[in-house]
């Protein structure tokens, strides 16, 4: 049993898992939704993001034996793919259960959330639409977040840009670290095809918009709105600086995550004004 607890929390990609939850429940208090609801809404994106994490490590258990993914407790055999695919496909009725609770509208935006994750583990990964699958379903998380209050109302339009934009960076900083190992297995999305240089650039340009979108999006400009463009700035230039001397080092994976996080920082200083 505690082998497969342990295989369950290692399958579910916990750092990412965690930092999505943590993100929409942020934006959900920070956008005036009642604690309750606040709740609610966390519970529904961590099952999302466990259905979508364990699919993952499910379907792609024949890759990560071939690569020799030791970190992962399919290849060491702590659990089966189907067994982890049984889990996958419980935690997403869980979670389309649980958002049908916040309203049809916030539970049609979550399906979208959902689905895009499904589709890019399904195999959109392998092809130039896994980038869509990153944009589209990141862009969905401030909807779901402003379409769960008592009265529906759609998130603004800079707010979605900058969930899109989170998408993008996500997408490159997933795939950055295994580059080389993905294209040995036939993967050719974006940042297959731009390189480790190519694919930087695009993610860091892409959180400066986030951050900039997040920053002047709204009426008024706010602290955490001008604490975030600056560090988005800083960080832009020393990503750029790594980018065009080290690409394939991991300083530009941190800081393609810390750039993330200013973006985030900007999007929550808007507070309410991410109602449309």
């Amino acid at each position: 049993m505690l082998t497969r607890a342990r295989a369950l929390l290692g399958s579910a990609h916990p750092g990412p898992s965690i930092v999505v939850t943590v993100v929409a429940g942020a934006l959900g208090v920070v956008s005036g939704l009642p604690l309750e609801r606040v709740a609610l809404l966390g519970a529904v994106i961590l099952a999302n993001q466990l259905s979508v994490a364990w699919s993952n490590d499910s379907l792609d258990a024949e890759r990560d034996r071939d690569a020799a993914r030791a970190d992962k407790p399919t290849v060491r055999g702590d659990i089966s793919p189907r067994a982890l695919l049984v889990w996958a496909v419980a935690s997403a009725v869980v979670s389309i259960a649980l958002s049908l609770l916040l309203g049809l509208a916030a539970a049609a935006a979550h399906l979208v959330f959902l689905a895009s994750g499904w589709a890019y583990n399904a195999g959109l990964k392998r092809t130039f639409w896994a980038t869509a699958c990153y944009v589209v379903g990141f862009a969905s998380l401030p909807l779901i977040v402003t379409l769960a209050r008592e009265t529906p109302q759609p998130a603004a339009w800079w707010a979605i840009g900058i969930g899109g934009m989170l998408g993008l960076a996500a997408h490159v900083a997933n795939v950055l670290p295994d580059l080389a190992d993905d294209t040995r297995h036939g993967i050719r999305s974006l940042p297959h095809a731009l390189g480790a240089r190519g694919s930087g650039v695009v993610a860091l340009l892409a959180l400066a918009a986030a951050a900039t979108l997040g920053a002047l999006g709204p009426p008024t400009l706010s602290p955490l709105g001008i604490a975030g463009l600056a560090a988005s700035a800083a960080l832009l230039v020393a990503g750029l600086v790594v980018v065009a001397r080290l690409p394939d080092s991991r300083a530009l994976f941190r800081i393609i995550m810390a750039s993330a996080l200013t973006a985030v920082v900007t999007l929550a200083g808007a507070g309410s004004a991410i109602l449309g």
